[in-house]
């Protein structure tokens, strides 16, 4: 993979890059038949791996972090004076991909969510995207995948004829499942987040407005107050401040960080 700039966010290295180019890098990735583990990471991701070293850690381990969120995206310009023109947003990835994947005959594999969802969002990728093959699909089993189980796994997708691997099992999870299993697949690992729910018609998008102005987080608060209240009421606020501290050359100092964080494996 190519050199890609990056900057620190809260102690995080996010690529300083945008929606065609990521595309690009994935797409390249896929036809090599190389490894590329890859996140898009908003501020509840970012906030995450603020209070968890480890999470920290394994983030800092892949690949590609890429700036999912408006107020990613502007702490990023606003910290390292850069000029990135908008945000790498996880279902705008996986749409771009999978139009790209179609294009070129690169099959995807689906891993995450429930049966129910994976069925609903292969037929609406197959409605939306000419010629895309899903290669295959796995649900999440909701629990920690114990050693064979995991093993099980990576053999399926490994010998599905998938090019490109989506991972739609909801944050942090998610991106441990990318870390611990990045050295595994010889494809691009994307930790897409609620990108199944939004491609499979579970959950509508927020208007381009929201999105643009950094509102998304009030549209998706609307949507499920009672999962969401307290990641984007409490968060938010404390993202605001630990932005001002990074700026302000406050910060606290982070510890060396282990190279090798506990193994955690959720299925």
């Amino acid at each position: 993979m190519r050199q890609v700039t990056t900057a620190s966010v809260l102690g995080v290295d996010v690529a300083a890059i945008e929606l065609p180019d990521a595309v690009q890098l994935i797409i390249d990735a896929a036809y090599d038949g190389e490894s590329l583990s890859a996140t898009a990471l908003a501020v509840h991701g970012l906030m995450t791996a603020d209070a968890d070293a480890d999470q920290r850690s394994r983030l800092n381990g892949l690949d590609l972090v890429l700036p999912d969120g408006q107020p990613v995206r502007w702490a990023l310009n606003w910290l390292h004076d850069l000029d990135l023109k908008d945000r790498v947003a996880g279902p705008d990835l996986m749409s771009a991909v999978c139009a790209a994947a179609a294009k070129h005959s690169l099959p995807i594999f689906l891993l995450g969510s429930t049966k129910e969802t994976l069925a609903r969002l292969s037929q609406e990728l197959k409605g939306k995207f000419e010629g895309i093959h899903v290669a295959g699909t796995l649900s999440s089993r909701f629990r920690v995948a114990t050693e064979e189980e995991r093993r099980q796994d990576l053999h399926l997708i490994e010998h599905s004829g998938a090019r490109i691997l989506m991972v739609g099992l909801g944050a942090p999870r998610q991106e441990i499942w990318v870390y611990e299993n990045r050295h595994e697949l010889d494809m691009p690992m994307l930790a897409v987040g609620a990108a199944f729910d939004f491609l499979a018609g579970n959950l509508d998008r927020a208007p381009v407005w929201m999105r643009e102005s950094g509102l998304e987080w009030l549209f998706r608060l609307g949507q499920e107050p009672r999962r969401l209240w307290k990641r984007y009421l409490l968060l938010n606020p404390l993202f605001l401040y630990r932005i001002l501290s990074q700026k302000m050359g406050v910060d606290r100092d982070d510890p060396v960080l282990p190279a090798h964080p506990p193994s955690i494996r959720p299925g």
